[in-house]
């Protein structure tokens, strides 16, 4: 990555950038942080990842996908410069470098980056951001032996770089030997530094007010589902702040988080019956969005889930956070992707767990047959994948229930 850079110019390095990572909320933090410096009259560009339906909703310009042209143009150029390199960049390493490059070329004031895999030896991570972000460190891309959450930790910190805020979503007392060891200008801690001091349920969201190094801010509406997006927009607020070095607007704070919008994410497309999109991929994750359904919704009904996973996650213990096991049925499907978990081979977890499965591969047949079979008191849970997420976007897309 640093060679391609190189040739392209490092344009990396082209304006100040916002570097996040974590196990989980990574992609829901950026995409505030978006906001937030977008607000301020400045043209930000994003690189995110996966994309859910469509490559081009990687990289953005004030939330705005790359359009084709654009994206065939750089990659062509890339193309044009494979020869001068000792080494074949990776599909993930060409979208990174695509980024930056298009980037540099659109003049962005700003860029926010999400990490693709831990942090140290990530793509993305040629640049030096002003700001690194990491929002938590849980489970996910490891075996679970020995001492892998510090491991993980310190992989995960390697995107500090000397001169940079980072803000420390994490706040487990067992990893602070590893966020004290960072070389950071400063260290803005959650719970020490900034937090979300109120989050109470509201229609189409939460309403939180969020304590930060700057100040206060009261009451703000937050159009998103989960306590933990609450956490998230502490984590987003304190690193636009670090962004800018000063507190801000109360209002631009508002105008920004009452924007936010977040697909994929605990996605609620249609009532009657109940239709959820959530990409949780790991136990945190699965967590998470069944705490949120408990709280967030009444369902006196049935509940279906349409599970796609990949191999290398634990699916027992995603099917037992979620309440799978306890659902009426459980339709198994598989992901496009390569490293997708065989529907059959999910279906023999789901019912060693004493649960009710089904094999429909396709994750549009399958979303389409849970919902033949809902009543419209039930409610139907599409999950395990961003990949499995993007395909039922694009099958709700095909059934009217995504403009």
């Amino acid at each position: 990555m640093r060679e391609l850079c190189r040739v392209l110019g490092d344009p990396q390095a082209a304006q100040p950038t916002v570097h996040v990572t974590g196990t989980n909320g990574k992609g829901s933090v950026a995409r505030m942080v978006t906001r937030l410096i977008g607000e301020h009259d400045l043209t930000v560009g994003t690189y995110l990842s996966p994309h859910l339906e469509r490559i081009n909703e990687r990289i953005s310009r004030n939330g705005e996908p790359i359009a084709d042209d654009a994206l065939a143009a750089v990659l062509t150029h890339l193309a044009g410069i494979e020869g001068l390199l000792d080494h074949r960049p990776s599909y993930f390493e060409l979208l990174t470098a695509a980024a930056y490059h298009w980037f540099a070329d659109e003049a962005v004031q700003a860029a926010v980056v999400e990490v693709g895999l831990l942090g140290r030896w990530d793509a993305t991570n040629v640049v030096d951001a002003v700001v690194a972000v990491l929002t938590n460190v849980g489970r996910d891309h490891t075996d679970g032996q020995g001492d892998w959450r510090r491991r993980i930790a310190e992989e995960k910190v390697g995107i500090v770089k000397p001169g940079s805020t980072f803000v420390l979503g994490e706040t487990s007392a067992d990893l602070a030997p590893v966020f004290a060891a960072v070389d950071a200008a400063a260290t803005w801690r959650r719970g020490r530094d900034f937090e979300c001091v109120d989050d109470r349920l509201a229609v189409g969201g939460r309403v939180v007010s969020l304590r930060t190094p700057g100040g206060a801010y009261d009451d703000v509406f937050l159009p998103l589902h989960g306590e933990h997006q609450a956490d998230n927009a502490a984590v987003a607020l304190a690193a636009a702040e670090a962004f800018f070095g000063r507190a801000l607007d109360e209002e631009i704070v508002r105008r920004a988080f009452a924007s936010v919008e977040n697909p994929g994410r605990f996605e609620v497309l249609q009532h009657e019956p109940l239709l959820v999109l959530d990409g949780a991929h790991n136990v945190d994750g699965a967590t998470a969005a069944a705490r949120t359904l408990a709280e967030g919704f009444t369902i006196t009904g049935q509940r279906r889930f349409v599970i796609g996973t990949l191999t290398g996650r634990d699916p027992q213990a995603l099917l037992t956070a979620l309440g799978a096991a306890h659902a009426a049925e459980v339709l198994c499907c598989e992901p496009d992707s390569p490293r997708a978990l065989p529907a059959e081979e999910l279906a023999t977890e789901v019912r060693a767990l004493g649960g009710t499965a089904r094999v429909v591969p396709d994750v549009g047949d399958a979303v389409a047959a849970a919902l033949e079979q809902a009543a419209d008191e039930d409610a139907v849970i599409v999950t395990g994948s961003l990949y499995t997420v993007g395909a039922a976007r694009a099958a709700c897309r095909r059934l009217g229930l995504l403009s």
